[in-house]
């Protein structure tokens, strides 16, 4: 028997140690692409002039389109946000999803609206249509309010599709704050790259704590409560590491539902948004990627490092775990729906390696780490542990994660430099130290969630409660 745990030992020693090494040689390859990237588009971007692109007759046209369910208390500041961005030939179409609340009524009398006969093109199928409405105020002209039956985000956003006349869609949630120059950054790969652009991202930043007043963001500060803190380290190192590595191999998957503009005639194409997953955003961009592929055609999907939208995190452990089962259950219907890619030469990067990344250090990671953990503390428990081994290898990859994050603020600074404070520069170091033995841990516990409550047939997307920024807004004077 003894024999039998020194083989599993060193079986399981091993490959936990050559999958970490797999893994950390893989972040230090992406940061190294990230970092010429980065410097690639700070260069390019320092001679740009948007204001150029705001006057271009030839810059494309852009239908915003924003669900709306149940946003009756922050409407009216979110919808006067977006008609107020710098862009010359956009729409704002806000889709009321069947909202129970008042959000459909402050809208009509906020802004004037009248219900207007509109040839609706149902390029898309979705819930009934129940009316769409414009103001009469020549000054919200470009607004246009659709009200439909409940049908989830993905079917409000493909009936945003339905009535938009642009060529562009910028699908966004409604209760985000975004850049002023937002479109115009985004809208910048899709007039100067060589292959067709077939859709751009940005950075999405955490807007707890922050100063915000009628729908702008007047000052960043960092987070007071540790859960959204965790949240900001991680998406600065998940934005500015991880796609901007992916977007110079055009190798990405995703594109964050928060704020993605879309070429509008591929995503008609592919047949809009899936409803039948809570992975929607990533299984588009996926479908979206796989047509051009199947038409032999060349294109690219592109990410820009700018910090164009600010959206409220989750700040109770309840509620991010919540969002975090979700993302698990979506990325494994959206690996499962597209299960043909996996190591596919057809679908040349995409198959080879964007596809089986995903799977294996996406998807199966926390799997193995929850895995490893578990026998390992049934072996210590038993007694057959080599601790000299195991506090090298957790040495190895807890300062490794250090260096990792420390890497990603580094980053920051020498980017965009949101954080100016210097007790907010310390705070993203301190949580870089503790975020492998405190925020990690739940990371990794709510994928195993994730994966447990997709297999026992959970298809909700969980109640996401949002405190707002009402908190935070401070009246002028």
């Amino acid at each position: 028997m003894s024999l039998y745990y020194f083989f599993f030992e060193e079986f399981l020693n091993n490959a936990i140690f050559y999958y970490a090494l797999i893994v950390m040689f893989s972040y230090i390859f992406l940061t190294f692409l990230s970092a010429v990237e980065m410097k690639s588009y700070l260069r390019k971007n320092s001679y740009v002039d948007y204001k150029a692109i705001l006057v271009s007759p030839h810059a494309p046209s852009v239908s915003i389109l924003a669900p709306a369910y149940n946003e009756e208390a922050s409407i009216i500041d979110n919808v006067r946000s977006l008609l107020s961005l710098h862009y010359s030939n956009f729409e704002v179409i806000i889709i009321n999803d069947g909202s129970s609340d008042n959000s459909m009524a402050v809208l009509i009398e906020h802004f004037g609206l009248e219900k207007v006969k509109f040839a609706l093109n149902e390029q898309i199928k979705t819930k009934p249509l129940r009316g769409i409405y414009k103001s009469k105020d020549p000054a919200f002209s470009r607004l246009t309010v659709v009200d439909k039956d409940n049908g989830g985000k993905s079917d409000a956003l493909n009936m945003g599709i339905n009535v938009s006349g642009k060529d562009l869609i910028l699908c966004i949630d409604v209760d985000c704050i975004v850049e002023q120059d937002a479109i115009l950054k985004m809208v910048k790969p899709f007039l100067d790259e060589g292959k067709r652009v077939i859709a751009t991202g940005g950075v999405v930043r955490i807007a707890n704590s922050c100063e915000v007043r009628d729908g702008r963001l007047i000052s960043v500060n960092m987070p007071d409560k540790i859960i959204p803190r965790f949240q900001v380290l991680e998406y600065i190192r998940a934005f500015l590491m991880g796609r901007m590595a992916w977007s110079r191999l055009n190798g990405l998957l995703l594109i964050s539902g928060a704020m993605g503009l879309f070429d509008k005639e591929i995503v008609i194409k592919v047949g809009g948004y899936n409803h039948n997953t809570v992975g929607e955003d990533m299984e588009l961009v996926v479908r979206m990627r796989r047509y051009m592929h199947d038409q032999d055609l060349r294109y690219r999907v592109v990410y820009t490092p700018d910090p164009l939208c600010w959206t409220e995190s989750p700040s109770s452990a309840t509620i991010l775990g919540r969002q975090r089962n979700r993302w698990t259950r979506g990325t494994m219907e959206v690996l499962w729906l597209h299960k043909d890619l996996f190591f596919n030469p057809r679908y040349g990067f995409l198959g080879l390696l964007s596809y089986p990344y995903w799977f294996f250090f996406e998807w199966l990671a926390p799997i193995l780490e929850f895995v490893g953990l578990f026998c390992f503390i049934i072996m210590a428990i038993m007694g057959y542990i080599n601790w000299e081994f195991s506090l090298i290898l957790f040495s190895m990859v807890y300062f490794f994660a250090i260096m990792l994050s420390t890497i990603a603020v580094l980053f920051e600074e020498m980017s965009y430099q949101q954080y100016t404070k210097g007790s907010d520069l310390f705070r993203l170091l301190g949580m870089a130290v503790l975020e492998p033995i405190i925020y990690h841990p739940l990371t990794v516990y709510w994928a195993i969630r994730g994966n447990i409550d997709k297999l026992t047939g959970k298809t909700s997307w969980g109640t996401m409660t949002r405190t707002g920024f009402k908190t935070k807004i401070k009246q002028a004077a």
